[in-house]
């Protein structure tokens, strides 16, 4: 079994990993500056530094107090059209601050890498279902900084031998149970349906129902959170030998927006408000993921990525909001001095 250390383990894909990782029996410490993570999220068997991952001293001192085996690194910015508008606070903390924390890392001698990378860096799709090789062509600043890193990364594996995995995700959605989609500012698919149907929006807005698809609306590869955190998992079998791994994950799988619009009618079972406005700028009308690599090389599938499922579960935590968070489970987690 193996000492993680998780960045980002309050948010949303890393809080579902921590539970994880303590149920193959791993143990986890997790730093997070709580900038969009939810510390109640941690179970109370993890320790937690409230940290940023740029600062050295704080994380030196974790670091000689630990032996890490692996870091799994979720921590950065996210929002993409944030990213567009007010991109240098994406570079200075998904990059800057990415790349003290290697630094730290690297002096500590920890070598095992797992990164959260995104489906981002592609950009426009040349090629349906997008492969590992396709060009990389980011339409958004957060997309770059999620390059760049992965770029950094493999100079790392050069100079350093780390053995490095990084996760380009597609659309992370869906609920564990205790951990959901939550942005502030909301800007996701399935939260937004799920607020419209449970009556905290007055509609939701199609933007552009005029693509060259079946039903007009853009087509996307959606992946339950979960599964997400099962790959991750799965990474720590091939962190052995120096090298950089690169791998999608989804479904292999689109659905239309409408397809999901009437998803969430017939499992919410409530009539929606939909309006259809205009595109939103650099939004393809086809993302879809190949995930034939990492089924094959980590014998990782989708198993909880049926849209039924994913829409069941978001709106099962989307319904008990108000008491997920009560239990022993859910106690304070373990400062880390």
């Amino acid at each position: 079994m193996a000492n993680v250390l998780v960045t980002g383990g309050a948010g949303y894909v890393g809080s579902v990993c921590c539970r994880q990782l303590l149920d193959q029996g791993h143990s986890v410490v997790v730093i997070d500056d709580l900038s969009a993570g939810c510390r109640e999220a941690l179970p109370n068997r993890v320790g937690f530094l409230h940290c940023d991952i740029g600062d050295r001293d704080a994380l030196s001192r974790l670091l000689k107090q630990y032996q890490f085996e692996a870091v799994f690194h979720f921590a950065a910015k996210a929002l993409i059209p944030e990213s567009v508008l007010n991109p240098g606070i994406f570079f200075d903390s998904n990059v800057g601050s990415g790349i003290a924390m290697l630094e730290v890392l690297r002096a500590a001698g920890v070598r095992k890498f797992v990164f959260s990378s995104s489906a981002a860096v592609y950009g426009s799709p040349f090629m349906i279902p997008m492969v590992e090789e396709h060009p990389k062509n980011p339409i958004n600043a957060y997309g770059e900084t999620k390059l760049i890193f992965e770029n950094v990364l493999q100079w790392y594996v050069k100079a350093y031998h780390w053995s490095v995995v990084a996760f380009r995700y597609f659309n992370a959605c869906g609920s564990d149970g205790v951990c959901g989609e939550n942005h502030n500012p909301e800007t996701h698919l399935i939260p937004l349906l799920l607020q419209t149907a449970a009556g905290d929006r007055p509609f939701f807005e199609i933007y552009g129902g005029d693509y060259d698809t079946a039903d007009g609306t853009c087509l996307r590869d959606f992946v339950h959170v979960s599964d997400i955190a099962q790959a991750h998992v799965r990474a720590l079998e091939v962190l052995g030998d120096p090298g950089f791994r690169v791998y999608n994950v989804g479904t292999g799988i689109s659905h239309s927006i409408k397809q999901i619009c009437r998803a969430v009618e017939s499992i919410t079972r409530r009539k929606l408000a939909v309006k259809v406005g205009a595109r939103r700028i650099g939004d393809p009308p086809i993302l879809c993921a190949s995930p034939d690599k990492i089924m094959r090389e980590l014998s990782w599938t989708p198993n909880h990525s049926s849209m039924e499922e994913i829409i069941e579960s978001a709106w099962r935590w989307t319904n008990s909001r108000s008491n997920q968070l009560v239990g022993e489970e859910l106690c304070e987690p373990r400062a880390v001095r």
